[in-house]
């Protein structure tokens, strides 16, 4: 004896339940989504400073750009503050990551590099220093830096490097080029790490810039051609104000096709 099941077709109102159902679910997912970069972006504005320190004969300025995808923020940062002893210190870098959990890291760092920058004012041991403590951190994340420090009286800018990206100069008089440091490895990897430290004195009027690696590669940008182009761009605005040279260095991202964030930090000083 056969048995002959009944299949009883969807109804309007059955496909408008279900398309309903759907929707909700969708509305939920968008709204997490929503909160989350929100969150991301809360923790971002309140980690970056609001304004940068100044000296006579030196201004500073910024740019950040959120990751082009629209998902996640909090990689990237730059910094500026002054010193107990009347000196300058700035830092720029990249966290691994884009979440929360690298925008809380880097919240770590930035407070890490200038609790430490107070009390010691050799840039290598900066990063030596903060990178002792981070590897103490129960995290599986790291950071590329680069950290400077401005003394007024000398005229002196003396920097060192974690895994990050060259520093590009230019200065009024024609010259111009990426700094040649060697740099060490990112922070918070090993413990006991050493940074060279290299040191200019700015005589003639200028700029130098740093950058996240956001600003200069993509799937077809290497980072040898992003500098390049960020060095054309201050060879050109050298003379420019700050803010402004910082704007048009930020535009080299939307040509790499880079999804990832992206800041600048400039220095501009008389000389």
């Amino acid at each position: 004896m056969s048995r002959h099941r009944s299949h009883r077709p969807a109804s309007a109102d059955d496909l408008l339940a279900e398309l309903g159902r759907l929707t909700t679910q969708a509305l939920e997912r968008a709204e997490l989504q929503r909160a989350r970069i929100e969150l991301a972006e809360a923790l971002q504005r309140e980690m970056l400073p609001d304004s940068l320190p100044e000296l006579p004969g030196l201004r500073a300025a910024a740019r950040y750009a959120p990751a082009r995808d629209g998902l996640d923020i909090g990689g990237d940062w730059y910094d500026g503050f002054r010193l107990p002893d009347g000196s300058l210190g700035f830092s720029i870098g990249d966290v691994q990551g884009h979440d929360v959990e690298a925008a809380a890291f880097m919240g770590q760092v930035r407070i890490g590099l200038r609790a430490v920058a107070a009390f010691t004012p050799d840039p290598g041991e900066v990063l030596s220093r903060t990178n002792d403590l981070l590897a103490t951190l129960d995290s599986s994340l790291f950071a590329t830096c680069t950290f400077l420090r401005f003394d007024p009286a000398t005229l002196e800018l003396s920097g060192a490097r974690a895994g990050h990206v060259p520093t590009v100069w230019a200065t009024a008089d024609g010259q111009g080029g990426i700094t040649p440091d060697e740099g060490g490895i990112p922070l918070g990897i090993t413990p006991g790490e050493s940074f060279p430290v290299t040191r200019h004195r700015l005589s003639a009027p200028g700029a130098c810039v740093l950058v996240t690696d956001g600003v200069l590669e993509g799937p077809a940008f290497p980072i040898e051609a992003g500098l390049e182009h960020v060095l054309r761009i201050v060879r050109v605005g050298v003379g420019s104000p700050p803010d402004e040279l910082a704007a048009e260095v930020i535009t080299v991202a939307d040509l790499t096709g880079h999804t990832d964030d992206a800041a600048v930090l400039v220095l501009r000083h008389d000389g």
